[in-house]
């Protein structure tokens, strides 16, 4: 009947505990929350704003430059001229000025195909830009589920320490009532109270554990009150458990964020090299313009001038020898290209090796978790039938505080290899393209 008392209070202890907390979130909240505010990610994604703002006509080379300009210059000068005959001609304050303004542009006709590339380019960067942007968004998710449920998972086992404070307790009060019933030790009293001080330590350091992993969930989703109080939505680490190695390594070539901008840079690399090559083309730039000529003299027949029109160039032109610079980049660039192309199998064959491994694991422990619970079902059974000797005099308080250690221990394994496989599982999804997932 203690027995049912004492599970009884666990269980009341557990869910209608008082708590300062003023927030209630679940794993959706904490996503929301450090996508709109994480700073990294800030930081990322106003990299992908740049990246945007770049890909345009005009920084390709398709667009004119187009300048103006204007110029106002004036003279002051005293002339003394002494002639060959011996006279003198002198001119004090002669002043003249000159107003000019012009407006002209550049543009380049044709370079090789070189404008067209670039503009390419650009937007492969912009692409690229985006992909980092969804890999620093991925990888946030990631660590959020993550620190979600460690915080889960401490706060279980912090629920698994007050339990073990209370069976230490409801020990004492037994060896307490037969000390003075006669029948027990003042040292089986004494050994009592050990145990209950040493469930009571490791309780109160457990404490720390959960407010630090608090902390830490506040820190990734970039609260300004660090120390804000909270209490998750889900009391229990939920794993998904029918997840297939097939279909994972088919969304893993196709969805993986990291593959996808190896792939990219492959691009890149090949838009480089047709840079490299267009200096071979021949180029052809025209120039025009529109000037304005004021003159102004103070001391001359003519007493202002002025002149206004238009002109033009048209250059063309190719590189005949360059000391033989051109093909030496030619050649290097070829060579970043297959090495573009060996970092993306590189990393392809990394992913399909770092999946291999997490889904072995991710299984072992599916396993393990059925393993641990058949452990936990046997060592309750056993908690309550050494309780019941206990208390008849029947097991020796070594014995006892052994069968408690092992039911705490089985729960700590429990949630151990439930953490384990969650972020297995994480990880899973992470690689797979498929982290969005806890968000929909």
């Amino acid at each position: 009947m203690k027995i049912k008392l004492i599970s009884f209070s666990f269980v009341f202890f557990i869910f209608f505990e008082p708590s300062q907390a003023q927030n209630i979130y679940d794993i959706k909240d904490c996503i929301r929350t450090g996508l709109e505010k994480n700073f990294s990610l800030l930081i990322t994604r106003n990299s992908e704003t740049i990246s945007k703002n770049n890909y345009t006509i005009g920084n390709a080379g398709f667009l004119p430059s187009i300048d103006l300009g204007g110029k106002h210059s004036a003279t002051l000068n005293n002339t003394i001229e002494n002639m060959k005959d011996g006279s003198r001609s002198t001119s004090d304050g002669v002043y003249n000025t000159t107003n000019n303004a012009e407006i002209s542009m550049d543009l380049t006709i044709f370079n090789g195909f070189s404008v067209q590339t670039t503009y390419k380019k650009l937007n492969e960067l912009k692409i690229i830009g985006e992909l980092n942007t969804q890999m620093a968004i991925e990888t946030l998710i990631a660590d959020l589920v993550s620190g979600y449920y460690n915080y889960i998972q401490q706060v279980q086992l912090l629920k698994n320490m007050k339990y073990a404070v209370i069976l230490s307790k409801e020990r004492l009060r037994i060896d307490e009532d037969r000390y003075l019933l006669g029948s027990s030790s003042k040292l089986q009293v004494l050994q009592s109270r050990v145990y209950l001080n040493a469930d009571s330590s490791r309780l109160s350091r457990q404490f720390e554990v959960v407010r630090a992993a608090q902390i830490r969930l506040n820190e990734m989703m970039a609260l300004e009150d660090l120390g804000q109080l909270f209490i998750s939505k889900d009391t229990s680490i939920e794993v998904i458990q029918d997840l297939l190695y097939e279909k994972l390594l088919k969304e893993t070539l196709a969805r993986n964020t990291g593959l996808q901008i190896a792939s990219k840079d492959k691009t890149i690399s090949e838009v480089d090299y047709k840079l490299i090559t267009s200096r071979s083309y021949p180029y052809l730039n025209m120039s025009s313009g529109y000037s304005y000529n004021q003159n102004t003299y103070s001391a001359s027949t003519t007493k202002n001038k002025y002149v206004n029109g238009m002109n033009y160039d048209l250059t063309i032109g190719i590189n005949i020898f360059d000391g033989m610079n051109q093909r030496r980049s030619i050649r290097n660039s070829s060579i970043e290209v297959k090495n573009k192309e060996l970092r993306y199998l590189e990393i392809e064959q990394g992913l399909k090796a770092d999946l291999l491994t997490l889904y072995s694991a991710y299984s072992n422990y599916l396993r393990l978790i059925n393993l641990e619970q058949q452990n936990l079902q046997t060592a309750t059974e056993n908690l309550n039938i050494a309780m019941e000797r206990y208390k008849l005099g029947n097991l020796s308080g070594i014995d006892l505080r052994e069968v408690q250690m092992s039911l705490l221990n089985a729960r700590e394994s429990l949630l151990s290899v439930k953490y384990q496989t969650k972020n297995a599982e994480i990880l899973l999804l992470l690689i797979s393209g498929r982290i969005m997932d806890y968000y929909k």
